[in-house]
C-alpha cells in the first residue's frame, strides 16, 4: 500500500473528533476524496472562514463573529434576569434547541477537574462580574452530574456567596454521571422545572 503523508495526516486529525476512531476517520477521508469537488473544496473554504472569523466571547464563552458584538451578551430583542451556566457550547445548543429555557447563557469552557483545566482557565470571574452588572436575579447551574461538574458547581456557588443572586441547580431528571449534551428534551424539561435552590441569599 502506497504511503501518502497527506492522507495519513488527515486521518489522524479526523480521528481526534468526538465519537470517531481510525476506522471511521478512514471512511470519512475516502468519502471526501471520492467527492472532492462537492465536499473537499467547499469544506476547506468554510473551515478557513470559521478559523478566520469565529471566536469565543471572552465575557460569556459563546461563539461569536470577530467582527460583531456577542449576541449572547447583548440580546437586542429582550433583556433577561437569569443566567444558565453550562460547561461547553454543545450544552448551550442542547438547551436552546429544547426551548425549555429563556435567558442568558454563560459557557465556562470546561470543568475544574478536567485534564489540564484549572479554575483560572474557566470564565468564572466573568460570571461574577455579569451577575453584579446585569441585574441578574437567578443563576442556574446546569453543569453535568459528574464529579467534575459538581465540583465546578460548588466552586461557582462559593464564588457568588457575597452576591444577592439566587443560585439554583438542575434537579430531578438529571441522572448521576449524566452530561447535559446527551439528555433528551423530556429529561431537560424535568431537570429545569424541578431545579432546587442552593443558597438563601434571596427568594
Amino acid at each position: 500500500m502506497q504511503k501518502l503523508n497527506e492522507i495519513d495526516d488527515l486521518i489522524k486529525i479526523i480521528s481526534k473528533l468526538p465519537g470517531l476512531g481510525p476506522k471511521s476517520a478512514k471512511r470519512i477521508v475516502l468519502k471526501l476524496i471520492n467527492n472532492r469537488d462537492e465536499l473537499i473544496k467547499p469544506m476547506a473554504n468554510v473551515l478557513a472562514q470559521v478559523y478566520k472569523n469565529i471566536t469565543r466571547c471572552n465575557h460569556c464563552g459563546a461563539l461569536k463573529s470577530k467582527t460583531t458584538d456577542c449576541g449572547n451578551c447583548e440580546d437586542i430583542k429582550e433583556k433577561y434576569d437569569k443566567i444558565c451556566v453550562v460547561e461547553d457550547i454543545a450544552d448551550q445548543w442542547s438547551i436552546e434547541n429544547s426551548n425549555i429555557y429563556k435567558g442568558y447563557f454563560h459557557i465556562l469552557g470546561g470543568t475544574i477537574s478536567s485534564v489540564g483545566q484549572r479554575k483560572e482557565d474557566l470564565l468564572i470571574n466573568s460570571l461574577v462580574e455579569r451577575v453584579k452588572k446585569e441585574n441578574i436575579v437567578e443563576v442556574i447551574l446546569a453543569t453535568s452530574a459528574t464529579v467534575e461538574g459538581q465540583t465546578t458547581a460548588f466552586y461557582i456557588q462559593d464564588s457568588l456567596k457575597d452576591s444577592r443572586v439566587k443560585i439554583t441547580k438542575l434537579a430531578q431528571g438529571l441522572p448521576i454521571g449524566g452530561e447535559i449534551e446527551s439528555l433528551d428534551d423530556g429529561t431537560l424539561f424535568s431537570a429545569f422545572k424541578n431545579r432546587s435552590k442552593l443558597n438563601s441569599n434571596s427568594d
